[in-house]
């Protein structure tokens, strides 16, 4: 679990009535949230529940149609022209996303740049780092995740355990203030899971905001602030791990961790 967290912190994270439809298929109905700085917070709920969806939506990966999403002061996606939101430009809309790292299921890795290219890629290409700070800050990156060994590795030739925290590595690469990972180990043979959610916990503990969708139990219940269940595009519970995962109060939600007992 991340570090103590106080009431008094502002929040990092802010989005109210949230609303996404595809066609006549309406995923999002109205999705509240609060994330405070250094805050871990783990949504759980079953396929199809809106989760992926509303984690792109905060980093405007999607359009919403209704509500607002706020991180660090700054309403994702649009800017304030007089009384009348405007939606961003990509200029505008990428500047936004350098404040936020995504890791997703699929870990998207360069397949033509070694390890250490692929890190540095945004650093240098995005941020104007210069090349000598961009690479010794990856290398530290690489050693934070237990693969300082490999930055001269090619994709390939690594399994997928080390591709997920190479992602992740790259999606610090940026110094981001909050971090979102969509599912990151759903991807991964069960034997390569702990290895990556080693480097996620390890993360938690040194105080990185986190939202995590996931259908990890046992790493909702170790390194999250707060657990968040989803269902039918709705948020239907919240709350410490210690409390929801124990003693559900949510017929749905009970129903989905009998899945795990």
């Amino acid at each position: 679990m991340s570090q103590v967290l106080s009431d008094s912190q502002p929040l990092l994270v802010t989005a109210r009535n949230v609303h996404k439809s595809y066609g006549d298929n309406e995923v999002l109905k109205g999705i509240d949230l609060d994330v405070k700085p250094s805050e871990v917070v783990v949504i759980l709920g079953p396929s199809g529940s809106g989760k992926s969806t509303f984690l792109r939506c905060i980093n405007h990966l999607e359009d919403i149609d209704r509500g607002t999403i706020m991180v660090g002061g700054e309403q994702i996606g649009y800017e304030l022209h007089g009384n009348q939101l405007r939606k961003l430009s990509e200029r505008g809309i990428a500047r936004q996303r350098r404040d936020i790292g995504m890791v997703f299921q699929q870990f998207n890795l360069y397949p033509h740049m070694t390890v250490l290219q692929n890190i540095i890629e945004a650093p240098i290409g995005v941020h104007r780092q210069s090349r000598h700070e961009a690479e010794a800050y990856a290398r530290a990156l690489l050693e934070k995740v237990g693969l300082s060994d490999k930055a001269d590795a090619y994709p390939r030739h690594l399994s997928g355990g080390q591709q997920q925290r190479v992602a992740i590595a790259r999606a610090l690469a940026i110094k981001p203030k909050l971090m979102l990972f969509d599912e990151p180990t759903s991807a991964l043979d069960p034997e390569l899971v702990g290895e990556v959610l080693a480097t996620m916990r390890s993360l938690a503990d040194q105080g990185l905001t986190m939202i995590v969708v996931t259908h990890e139990i046992g790493f909702a219940r170790e390194a999250a602030d707060r657990v968040v269940f989803m269902d039918g595009g709705y948020v239907i519970e919240e709350g410490p791990p210690e409390e929801v995962l124990v003693n559900p109060q949510h017929p749905r939600f009970q129903a989905f961790l009998s899945r795990f007992i």
